[in-house]
């Protein structure tokens, strides 16, 4: 079989992520962080200084593709989220971060600064990612389109 972009653009994208994962837990470790993991820490991180339920993580895709859910708990668990009950629906826990939560928040901001700053006087201009994320955004949306039943996806 004959590898095509779309297919090479395929495995480089998961490539990437699990790169971009590999690089949070080292960052974790330096700082012998442990009762969090690297994708727990994503989550965390796009929650920010939102308060929402889980299935508001599911939707806004925070959940990077493993149990949202187990892993919630053992945020909840070990102090970086803060869980209680909608005070308008007490069948809905809502989340937000905690003390803890935002520290390892900042921690991760700056470590995006860090790495935008290292990027800078590289071939990887702010051009050059602004034109990679117009295609990845298109990229998604072909694939949500795929996903829909009317839209010719099956």
């Amino acid at each position: 079989m004959t590898i095509t972009p779309y297919y090479d653009a395929i495995q480089l994208i998961e490539r990437l992520h699990r790169h971009f994962l590999d690089v949070l837990k080292v960052e974790l470790d330096k700082r012998n962080i442990q009762d969090i993991n690297n994708v727990q820490s994503m989550i965390l991180y796009n929650v920010g200084e939102d308060e929402m339920t889980v299935g508001e993580l599911t939707i806004r895709g925070y959940y990077l593709g493993s149990n949202v859910s187990y892993n919630v708990k053992k945020m909840v668990e070990n102090g970086y989220l803060v869980q209680e009950r909608s005070v308008h629906d007490k069948r809905s826990i809502r989340v937000h971060l905690s003390e803890k939560g935002m520290e390892l928040r900042q921690m991760i901001s700056e470590m995006f600064r860090r790495h935008e700053e290292q990027i800078e006087g590289t071939e990887i201009t702010t051009e050059r990612l602004d034109e990679l994320n117009q295609t990845l955004k298109m990229l998604e949306r072909f694939w949500a389109q795929q996903t829909n039943f009317g839209a010719g996806g099956f």
